[in-house]
């Protein structure tokens, strides 16, 4: 288990906001929010917030993510 200078533990991120998700896709900001909007990226809303949950960004891919910096 990680754990930073402060003791505290590090986590894998489980969620990325829109314009991160579509750089991982190597589409724009604006591309990734038509995109979102769509369906065509999957999102859940936290509070007034809309991310993408990266597992299923993964499975709609096909991939696993292996090899992939968290």
């Amino acid at each position: 288990m990680d754990t930073s200078k402060s003791g505290s533990v590090k986590t894998a991120r489980l969620t990325v906001d829109i314009p991160e998700a579509g750089r991982m896709l190597g589409i724009g900001k604006n591309a990734a929010y038509d995109a979102a909007k769509r369906g065509q990226i999957p999102t859940i809303h936290l509070g007034k917030r809309r991310v993408v949950p990266l597992g299923k960004l993964r499975a709609m891919l096909g991939g696993g993510g292996e090899g992939e910096a968290a």
